[in-house]
């Protein structure tokens, strides 16, 4: 092997964090050329886990260092949203079940790479393209595994949670984890009220707000918040909420 070779192979070296995932393109834009991968590749350096995508061979890697793959090397734009950021920030204890889904969430036509759609996670991953919420608003690098990856803040994802309800999330459910959020932070909520685009979301979170009662909610400016015109039946046959427009669970109403 020439020295130039030697080079390369310990910059690979460098890139093969434990846990992480390179992509084919990444390792161009590092000086490592498509012929090289696939000479590494042949050699036992590289190990192949989709078309493009590699890690360390006999590395035992997870989702989050995938999903960092596509963050920082792909630019797509994808982060952990929902429950699920709840959860990796300590709300899960707040979950009435747990049915081991990974909430992504990305802007309308965004597709993630075949390599990491098609790799056993052992997990449901449920991809949401929305424009809801302003893009980057209420994001935050959050590290798992010592790996950073991108993830919605608690301001956010309980947005997303409402966003979801009830089709894809349970309104009570929903609930339960407002009643966890103590320590939100007013200014971000009312930047993200003000920009959503949702009509039911806001009006489901300024009812749950008023109905737990947190500090924080002193804090916010609903009257700034555009709650558009007419009912939303969230459910059939539910209790009427005259204030908000809003049609909802009579389970939900009651508690």
């Amino acid at each position: 092997m020439t020295t130039q070779k030697e080079t390369y192979l310990k910059k690979l070296f460098k890139l093969l964090q434990p846990g992480s995932v390179v992509t084919s393109s990444w390792l161009v834009s590092c000086g490592i050329s498509r012929n090289l991968q696939k000479y590494y590749l042949k050699s036992g350096w590289l190990e192949a886990i989709g078309r493009s995508a590699y890690k360390k061979p006999g590395d035992k890697i997870e989702w989050q260092g995938a999903l960092n793959a596509i963050q920082k090397q792909t630019k797509i734009k994808v982060h952990v949203g929902s429950v699920s950021a709840l959860a990796l920030q300590g709300f899960s204890h707040y979950l009435r079940i747990s049915d081991n889904s990974l909430h992504l969430f990305s802007p309308l036509k965004t597709k993630l790479p075949k390599w990491f759609v098609n790799y056993n996670w052992d997990l449901n991953i449920q991809h949401h393209l929305s424009s809801f919420l302003p893009l980057n608003t209420g994001i935050k690098e959050w590290e798992q595994e010592q790996i950073q990856i991108e993830v919605s803040s608690p301001e956010r994802a309980i947005l997303e949670c409402l966003y979801l309800a009830p089709q894809k999330m349970d309104l009570i459910e929903c609930y339960h984890l407002f009643e966890g959020l103590v320590n939100l932070k007013p200014k971000l909520i009312n930047e993200l009220l003000h920009n959503c685009n949702s009509v039911k979301v806001k009006r489901l979170f300024l009812y749950f707000a008023e109905k737990t009662n947190h500090q924080w909610i002193h804090f916010i400016e609903p009257q700034k918040v555009d709650l558009g015109k007419g009912n939303r039946m969230i459910v059939k046959n539910g209790v009427y909420i005259p204030r908000y427009l809003l049609s909802v669970p009579k389970e939900l109403a009651q508690l």
